[in-house]
C-alpha cells in the first residue's frame, strides 16, 4: 500500500482496522453496560410464631395466648434495581408493620449487606397474626411475654433472609401495571352518609423475566379488613390474602406479594363467595385475570426515585393521663399499652415513603389505617399511569379518617383509636401529591 509517497506495510493497515474496531466495540459495549437495566428478584419466608404469643387486633383477647395455626403466616419479597438504586417491597401477613426498634434493624441490616436504601414493608393487617408492640424491658414484655420476644428476633431474620435472597435472585426484568375496579368485593364499614365511599381498586404490577418470560413476582394492592375469622379463633392465619397468594401462585406463577390499600373504613364483602378461603380464591382470579391482560415490555429508560419523611402531629388522647392508661389497660393489657405510651410520647410520628418508578408508576406507603378517600383522592390529583397506595406501611400509628369522618365519629374516626390530630391525612396526602410532582419535575 502507498500513501504520500510511502509504503506502508497490509499488515500493519489490517492490525490498525482490527485495533479501531476493538476500540469501537469496546466503546458500544462499555456505553451499553453503563446504561441503566431495570432488574428484580422475589423470595419468601414463613414468619408463624412457633410457640403461644399474644394475638394483634382484638381487643377482647387481652393477653390471652394463640392456639395453633389455621394457616402458615408469610413474608414475600420483591427487590426492584433501576440503575444503582434497589427498592424492597415487603408485604408480610401480619397486623401491622414491625415495630419501630424492629423495623430500624431490618432496614439497617439490608441496607449494609445488599445496598437496599429503600423499602416499603408493611402488614397485610391480618386480625389473626402476633402481637407486634412488646419489647424486652420489665413491664413492657419482659418475663410475662418472653416467647414474643424471642419471636421477633427470628421474625426480622426472616424477614431480612428473604429480601436478601430477592436481592441475590436479582435478574433483568419486563414489567407492566394496571388497574380494575371490582364491584362488591369490599364496602364502607363506617359512614352512615349515602353514597358511601369505597376505593374498588385492586391494582397489579407484574415482574417478568426478561429472557423467558416467565412471571417473577407480581405485587397486588387491594383495600379491605382481613377481619373474615371470628376473635375467638386463637389461631395464626393470614385470612383471605392467604388464600388470594395461593391462588395467583397456582394460576399464573411467580411470587405473589400482596399490600394492603386505604382499609381503614373498608370490609370485605364475602356475600356468596363463602369464607375467607373462598373470597380470597375469587379475589386471586380477579388479580390472575387482570395481569394476564397486561403486556410487560422492557423499560426504555428505568429509574427510580424515592423519598421518606416522618412528621409530628399532636396526640387527641392524654396517654399521659393515669384515667385514660388504665381505662386502655383493661381495654387491652398493661404491657402493650406501656409501650404505646413510649411510641406517643412525642406526639404521634408517622412515616410517609413516596416512589416513583420508570417515571409513570406511583407508590405512596404510609404508617396506618387510611381511611378509603385519602388513597381514592390522592390517585386522582396524581394523574399518574398507576398509583399504589400501601397502609399498615413502615410503622403504625393507628387510625387516620378524613375530617368529614372524624366529624362524623364512630369508631376508626374518634379519639380513642385515631389519635392523630384532625387532618393529619390530609396533610400527609397533600405532602405525597407535592413529592409525586417534584419527581416529574413539575414542582420546585
Amino acid at each position: 500500500m502507498k500513501t504520500a509517497g510511502k509504503l506502508i506495510p497490509l499488515p500493519l493497515v489490517r492490525n490498525s482496522v482490527l485495533c479501531s474496531l476493538t476500540l469501537v466495540l469496546l466503546s458500544a459495549i462499555q456505553c451499553a453496560a453503563s446504561e441503566p437495566v431495570l432488574r428484580a428478584g422475589a423470595a419468601k419466608r414463613d414468619i408463624t410464631p412457633k410457640e403461644p404469643v399474644p394475638m394483634w387486633g382484638y381487643g377482647e383477647r387481652h393477653a390471652e395466648l394463640s392456639r395453633g395455626t389455621l394457616d402458615p403466616l408469610q413474608a414475600a419479597v420483591v427487590v426492584i434495581q433501576a440503575g444503582n438504586r434497589k427498592l424492597a417491597i415487603v408485604g408480610l401477613d401480619l397486623g401491622r408493620s414491625p415495630s419501630e426498634s424492629s423495623l430500624q434493624r431490618i432496614r439497617e441490616r439490608i441496607r449494609s449487606e445488599a445496598g437496599i436504601e429503600h423499602s416499603f414493608i408493611a402488614g397485610s393487617h391480618t386480625h389473626h397474626g402476633p402481637v407486634l408492640e412488646l419489647n424486652d424491658e420489665k413491664g413492657k414484655g419482659k418475663g410475662r411475654f418472653d416467647a414474643a420476644i424471642r419471636y421477633y428476633q427470628w421474625m426480622e431474620d426472616s424477614i431480612v433472609e428473604a429480601i436478601l435472597e430477592a436481592d441475590k435472585s436479582s435478574t433483568p426484568v419486563k414489567l407492566a401495571s394496571g388497574v380494575t375496579e371490582l364491584d362488591g368485593f369490599n364496602r364502607n364499614r363506617h359512614t352512615k352518609q349515602q353514597p358511601p365511599p369505597v376505593d374498588r381498586t385492586l391494582a397489579v404490577l407484574r415482574f417478568d423475566d426478561a429472557a423467558t418470560g416467565t412471571p417473577i413476582a407480581l405485587v397486588m394492592n387491594f383495600a379491605g379488613h382481613p377481619t373474615s375469622i371470628s376473635a375467638n379463633t386463637l389461631e395464626f392465619s393470614a385470612d383471605y390474602v392467604g388464600a388470594m397468594k395461593r391462588t395467583v401462585e397456582k394460576e399464573f406463577g411467580g411470587t405473589a406479594i400482596f399490600m394492603q390499600g386505604a382499609s381503614g373504613d373498608l370490609s370485605i364483602n364475602k356475600g356468596e363467595r363463602g369464607d375467607h378461603t373462598a373470597f380470597g380464591q375469587a379475589l386471586g382470579r380477579e388479580a390472575v385475570k387482570l395481569a394476564a391482560s397486561l403486556t410487560p415490555v422492557l423499560p426504555d429508560k428505568p429509574s427510580l426515585v424515592v423519598k421518606e419523611e416522618r412528621f409530628r402531629f399532636e396526640s387527641r388522647t392524654d396517654l399521659k393521663n393515669p384515667l385514660v392508661r388504665i381505662a386502655y389497660s383493661v381495654a387491652f393489657f398493661p404491657e402493650l399499652v406501656a409501650n404505646f405510651i413510649d411510641e406517643y410520647a412525642d406526639g404521634v410520628r408517622p412515616r410517609l415513603t413516596v416512589a416513583r418508578l420508570n417515571g409513570d408508576i406511583a407508590m405512596v406507603g404510609a404508617s396506618g389505617e387510611f381511611f378509603c378517600q385519602h388513597a381514592m383522592r390522592l390517585r386522582e390529583r396524581t394523574r399518574t399511569g398507576t398509583l399504589f397506595f400501601f397502609g399498615y406501611c413502615n410503622g403504625y400509628h393507628q387510625y387516620f379518617p378524613t375530617i368529614e369522618a372524624a366529624a362524623e365519629g364512630g369508631y376508626g374516626a374518634d379519639n380513642q383509636v385515631a389519635p392523630a390530630e384532625v387532618g393529619a391525612g390530609e396533610r400527609l396526602m397533600n405532602t405525597a401529591l407535592t413529592w409525586l410532582f417534584q419527581m416529574q419535575g413539575k414542582l420546585k
